[in-house]
C-alpha cells in the first residue's frame, strides 16, 4: 500500500492509501476511454479546374458528398492555369454552385478565397 496524493490542488490536499500500480492501471483505461469517444477531425482535398466538364463536376461532386456524409471537412481547391487566374469569378462561381448542391450534407466554413494560382474553400458537415 502506498501514500498518493490524489488531488494536489485541493485544500487542503487529498491523499489516499492503496495500490498505486492498481490506480496507475485505473488512470491509463480512463485516459485510454476518453481516447476512445474523442473524434478527430479529417480534411479531405478535391481539386476542380474552372473549365470542368459536366460529367466530371457531377463526380467530384458525389466524391465531396461521399466525404462530408462521412462527417469529413472538404476542402475544395481550384486551380487556375495560363490566363484563367485573370477570370476568378469563374472559379468562384463554380465554388459557390458546389455549395450549393451539396447544402443538405454541408456548409461553407471558410469562404472561397484566392490564394495565388488557387482558389480555395472548406466545407464542413452539418452538425
Amino acid at each position: 500500500m502506498d501514500l498518493v496524493e490524489i488531488a494536489a490542488k485541493a485544500d487542503p490536499p487529498v491523499c489516499r492509501i492503496l495500490d498505486y500500480g492498481k490506480y496507475k492501471y485505473e488512470q491509463e483505461q480512463k485516459a485510454k476511454a476518453a481516447r476512445k469517444h474523442q473524434s478527430t477531425i479529417v480534411v479531405k482535398e478535391i481539386k476542380l479546374r474552372p473549365k470542368i466538364g459536366k460529367h466530371d463536376y457531377e463526380t467530384k461532386k458525389s466524391h465531396v458528398e461521399r466525404f462530408l456524409r462521412k462527417k469529413d471537412k472538404v476542402k475544395v481547391t481550384i486551380m487556375f492555369r495560363g490566363r484563367e487566374v485573370v477570370h476568378p469569378g469563374k472559379g468562384e462561381e463554380l465554388l459557390r454552385r458546389l455549395a450549393d448542391d451539396v447544402a443538405e450534407l454541408g456548409v461553407i466554413e471558410s469562404q472561397p478565397n484566392l490564394d495565388g494560382r488557387n482558389m480555395v474553400m472548406v466545407l464542413a458537415p452539418v452538425k
